[in-house]
């Protein structure tokens, strides 16, 4: 259930990753592990990242709900320190971003660079997330 690909990745993962929502609810209920990290081959530059990461990384809304409502940690990092809601923030997705925070995602989590989601945001210019996350508290970037 939990075995790797050529690019270090589970087929949870890689569900995660293209959004297929009914694939990943399956491969759930026959017990693949929600939290295994792609061990850091190649193709994901050992970035270490689970299939929330993935899914919120990619914008699928439903797989993030999903994986939320079968227990994935909101917090999870990747190597690079990365939170599903920086992830979300960095890409300028505000939808996803809304979700998170709604969730519960900690809005001034740092990564390995000392950034927060705020940082990431307006660093790329993207002010419809960057006022998002000011209306939920976050301080300036």
């Amino acid at each position: 259930m939990d075995m790797r690909d050529d690019y270090g990745q589970t087929p949870l993962s890689r569900a995660a990753q293209r959004g297929y929502e009914a694939m990943v609810r399956l491969l759930l209920e026959k017990g693949a592990a929600i939290e295994s990290k792609d061990d850091g081959s190649r193709a994901t530059g050992g970035l270490g990242r689970n299939p929330l990461l993935w899914a919120a990384e990619r914008g699928h809304e439903a797989v993030v709900r999903l994986l939320l409502e079968k227990g994935a940690a909101i917090e999870s990092k990747d190597y690079m320190g990365w939170t599903p809601l920086s992830l979300a923030a960095k890409r300028g997705d505000e939808a996803m971003v809304r979700l998170l925070l709604e969730k519960g995602a900690l809005i001034e989590s740092n990564d390995s660079f000392g950034l927060t989601p705020l940082s990431w945001a307006a660093e790329r210019r993207h002010e419809a997330v960057v006022r998002l996350l000011k209306s939920y508290g976050a301080r300036s970037a």
